[in-house]
């Protein structure tokens, strides 16, 4: 496999404290790695603020050895929510700078994770919403999301050039890599998709076809960061949808991405129509084991060889070295419990009995809770109160929640339009 190997070997008492070398990049001090979280601490019109030094400075000092920034747009034209970061040219370069320099204290390493939404955007955020091909949501989800156009193929070609102009700009910020986001119903995972990709063009009517478009954003990736940069992707091992991406498919994309020179894969599952990747649904034979995708990593394991990363479930030290001594990951990803406690690898670290509660956030709204967009909203909520220097609130109410969600985010989505139509 990796190097990653022989220092696990040396630390089978306490695996995770064990560091990582990839292929590229500085070495990673521990196998603890928070997977991405939407922040939406930016600006109306997208800009990094103050808040994201604060509250990545946090997380550096709780322990974690590598953190993946919540998902940065790599076209303020096409956002996932109100206040996202869109990083599009240098204007921000001082506070991006900032940011990376207060990630990678205490020797963590600080990965940006690029985004571009597709379809899966709330209706009227942006002007419109453009995706592989003009495919709905289901029916219960069309008042909340527009039905997108489908990309021509000289804006394809846009898209992927702008991935490649976003991840030289975090390198030049200071940040240690990039990934990719390829999971939970977003642009990459539409393009991969056959039920969101009904293209007959070189882009899509064939598996070869429907993976064209990440192998192109990776390799426009890597010729314009060279080859000393860690490019990783977030990928789904399945969209958990009839008709959609499957385990065999996400295999045989992740060895293409192999063969192409990805340095690092975390697994992940699920989009907004079927969001396995809150832990709904999920089997409790597989919530015991606490990992919720592990046995597609076990699978990928005998197929691979890239450092592997699997995100949700996991919440104890002890079945995160169980998982990483069986060599069916290398990595152990983390979200939740990191929105209601910064200081929770360390504690992890120190073998501290740790319960938190980090159970699926319910509004007792039926078309809500089915969609787990208060998992966002929810967390994101917690991550607002740690970037300003205040402790989270682990047992605030969902409903109380959701309705200064709705408020606030109702607000910043005419904030933004407003300030659509002025420009």
């Amino acid at each position: 496999m990796t190097e990653a190997v022989s220092n696990l070997e040396s630390s089978s008492a306490n695996p995770i404290a064990a560091p990582i070398t990839l292929q590229r990049g500085a070495p990673i001090k521990n196998r603890l790695m928070k997977s991405a979280m939407s922040e939406a601490l930016g600006t109306t019109d997208n800009r990094v603020t103050k808040s994201y030094p604060v509250l990545y400075r946090a997380w550096a000092k709780g322990g974690i050895g590598l953190l993946i920034t919540g998902n940065v747009m790599i076209d303020r034209r096409a956002l996932g929510e109100p206040n996202n970061v869109a990083i599009e040219d240098d204007r921000d370069m001082p506070l991006l700078k900032e940011w990376a320099a207060a990630a990678t204290e205490n020797g963590t390493q600080c990965w940006v994770q690029l985004n571009h939404p597709g379809k899966q955007s709330p209706k009227g955020l942006n002007e419109e919403n453009l995706s592989p091909s003009a495919i709905p949501f289901r029916k219960d989800m069309q008042n909340y999301f527009d039905t997108p156009r489908a990309f021509e193929s000289d804006e394809i070609d846009e898209v992927i050039a702008r991935f490649g102009r976003s991840a030289a700009l975090v390198k030049e910020a200071g940040f240690g890599g990039v990934q990719i986001h390829g999971a939970h119903g977003y642009l990459v995972s539409q393009f991969l998709s056959p039920h969101t990709n009904h293209r007959t063009d070189k882009w899509g009517g064939s598996s070869e076809k429907r993976r064209a478009f990440v192998l192109a954003v990776y390799r426009e990736i890597r010729e314009r960061v060279g080859d000393d940069f860690p490019i990783g992707i977030k990928l789904n091992s399945a969209d958990f949808q009839k008709g959609g991406f499957s385990e065999e498919e996400s295999l045989a994309v992740i060895g293409y991405l192999e063969k192409a020179g990805i340095d690092h894969v975390e697994i992940s599952g699920g989009t907004y129509e079927e969001p396995t990747m809150s832990g709904k649904d999920i089997r409790e034979s597989t919530k015991q084991r606490e990992a919720y995708f592990l046995q597609f990593a076990e699978k990928i394991r005998k197929e691979v060889k890239v450092p592997l990363a699997v995100t949700g479930g996991f919440r104890t030290a002890a079945a995160m070295n169980a998982a990483l001594n069986e060599g069916s990951l290398d990595m152990v990803g983390l979200a939740r419990p990191l929105a209601v406690d910064t200081e929770y690898p360390n504690k992890l670290l120190r073998g501290q009995t740790i319960n938190i509660n980090v159970n699926p956030i319910k509004t007792g709204i039926k078309a809500i809770d089915n969609m787990a967009l208060m998992e966002v909203a929810w967390y994101g909520r917690q991550l607002h109160r740690i970037s300003k220097g205040q402790s989270p609130k682990p047992n605030e109410n969902a409903f109380v929640a959701f309705i200064k969600v709705i408020a606030t985010s109702g607000f910043k989505t005419f904030k933004t339009k407003r300030l659509r139509a002025k420009a």
